[in-house]
């Protein structure tokens, strides 16, 4: 049911990519010059955690290599 709705469409290294913008972005509301802009910082981290992005579904993009058996 969740692959259906959010399809795996992120390779490993566009998902630690996020994970870690995410997190440097979430700092700038801890640390540094404390400022909102940082909440940003959820979309990378969640897109990246969950591994689909809802652009690239939109535009029909993957940057996962597909194995075996998938389409």
């Amino acid at each position: 049911m969740l692959e259906t709705l959010l399809p795996r469409n992120e390779s490993t290294l566009d998902r630690v990519v996020r994970v870690l913008l995410g997190i440097v972005l979430l700092a700038l509301v801890f640390v540094g010059p404390q400022t909102p802009f940082g909440w940003i910082g959820l979309v990378p981290l969640v897109t990246g955690l969950v591994g689909s992005c809802p652009i690239y579904r939109l535009m029909g993009w993957t940057t996962r290599k597909m194995g075996r058996g998938e389409a």
